[in-house]
């Protein structure tokens, strides 16, 4: 076992303008399964998720229903927390940002640190309020934002402080270049310095009061001025860490949507940089999940309740699909159709019928001395990011196992050697699959440690 280290994982805090859909789940769970590995590594894990409360959008959302804003955005908040509960996500604390005092002095703290990069100016810009940031004009598709097709930006002019990012370009540039923040996949880290290449702007960094309608956290000094959403809610992951802790940390991961790299690999290791505290070891980015081939769109009424999914198919199953049809770096794609192929295929028949079939043969022919069987390592893909690879690589060991079992048939001979290895096999998936499954991987375990069967299929087939 490797010695003991510092470790801090955190999700994105996504804004609580509407009720979590399949994305957000799919981010809880891939941090979660970084969180529980490096756990069972053990190192000291903390594990950070929450909601980014004090943006405009949420505003806007609130005023539509008529609710007021304070109300309205706790109501969403207890939903995202509801669902770590629901995912079984092993999370060491949920951070809000419009009322968690650790944050609101945590981010006006992080402001002082960076005042000499701060100045104030008059300007006129391109709003996105899908993104909460100016865009440049060059980033438009039709005058539109490429993230929010359909949302013309508003131009906005007003005197706001400013961050002097472009003051760090240089040293950003060679952070990620050559590794030192490591961003995965490859393709994301080129997107980056591609950007780089254009040419760091200094960026706003607060809003009126008037046009933040009075929500978010107050500038340091200036009651006109509100922070700007993005500045506030990156210091969520130093606040709810602790900045004694934040420094001391072996290593810091990020674990965030491709649509937000920039702000996590650009804006805020500028920040970082000029505050002279440490920045983030890694930034794995996933990408987006589609339905049934079409991109998540309110107007398409295509959006996906994840607490609906778990009430139907259970939070294992939830958990399996997102992880292994979801390519960890990549855009994946959800239908029913897909995820009771992928539930009855590799859960019921797979997982499922292996440890039924096998435990019922071990209990009936007291068959439950382990013997010594190939160890299953999937460590590096899950440092590499690669977890719906690493269930590809379980898996055929399940499906070399299940092949052994076909063809041994010790049902016929009632073969103890037989049986135990195949009980071995077993306890090896099930150990390599606690990060993933934690559920089935205990009941496994413990029937085994019980010398038992299990008492219920874990995955019942669907028809």
């Amino acid at each position: 076992m490797m010695n003991k280290k510092k470790i801090f994982i955190s999700t994105a805090i996504p804004y609580v303008n509407a009720r979590p859909h399949i994305g957000h789940a799919l981010e809880l769970v891939e941090a979660d399964v970084l969180a529980r590995f490096y756990r069972e590594q053990g190192n000291e894990v903390f594990f950070l998720t929450g909601t980014d409360e004090n943006s405009l959008k949420n505003v806007q959302a609130a005023e539509k229903v008529g609710e007021e804003v304070a109300k309205f955005v706790k109501r969403h908040a207890d939903v995202f927390f509801d669902l770590t509960k629901k995912l079984n996500i092993s999370n060491d604390d949920f951070i809000r940002t419009a009322e968690d005092k650790r944050h609101i002095e945590g981010a006006q703290n992080l402001w002082r640190l960076t005042e000499k990069d701060i100045y104030k100016k008059d300007y006129t810009g391109l709003y996105c309020v899908g993104c909460e940031e100016f865009v440049r004009e060059s980033d438009l598709v039709n005058g539109e934002c490429s993230e929010h097709p359909g949302q013309k930006p508003e131009e906005v002019h007003e005197e706001n402080y400013f961050f002097a990012l472009s003051k760090y370009e240089d040293k950003i540039n060679k952070l990620i270049d050559k590794e030192e923040i490591k961003i995965v996949p490859e393709a994301r880290k080129n997107e980056i310095l591609n950007f780089i290449k254009t040419g760091l702007q200094d960026f706003s960094i607060s809003r009126s009061r008037e046009r933040a309608k009075n929500w978010g956290i107050e500038v340091p000094g200036d009651s006109s001025q509100i922070m700007y959403v993005w500045f506030d809610a990156l210091s969520n992951y130093i606040n709810g860490y602790g900045l004694d802790d934040w420094q001391k940390a072996d290593k810091v991961i990020h674990v965030i949507g491709k649509g937000i790299n920039r702000f996590h690999s650009v804006y805020w290791i500028g920040m970082l940089l000029s505050a002279g505290i440490r920045i983030p070891d890694e930034v794995l980015i996933h990408g987006y999940i589609t339905v049934d081939g079409q991109k998540i769109s309110k107007s398409l009424g295509n959006t996906v309740d994840p607490f609906l999914l778990i009430e139907k198919y259970g939070r294992e199953a939830v958990r399996y699909y997102l992880l292994r049809e979801i390519p960890s770096s990549g855009d994946g794609d959800y239908s029913e159709e897909k995820f009771i192929a992928r539930y009855n295929g590799d859960l019921a028949n797979g997982l499922g019928n292996f440890a039924s079939r096998v435990l019922t043969l071990a209990k009936k022919y007291e068959a439950f001395d382990l013997i010594e069987v190939s160890k299953i390592d999937v460590a590096s893909l899950i440092y590499e990011f690669k977890l719906n690879e690493a269930l590809v690589v379980i898996w055929k060991v399940l499906a070399e196992g299940d092949k052994y079992i076909n063809d041994e048939k010790p049902w016929e001979s009632g073969d103890v050697k037989t049986i135990s290895k195949a009980v071995s096999i077993l306890k090896e998936v099930a150990l390599t699959l606690k990060p993933f499954l934690p559920e089935a991987s205990e009941l496994i375990l413990e029937a085994i440690n019980n010398k038992t069967n299990l008492e219920r299929l874990l995955f019942p087939r669907l028809n």
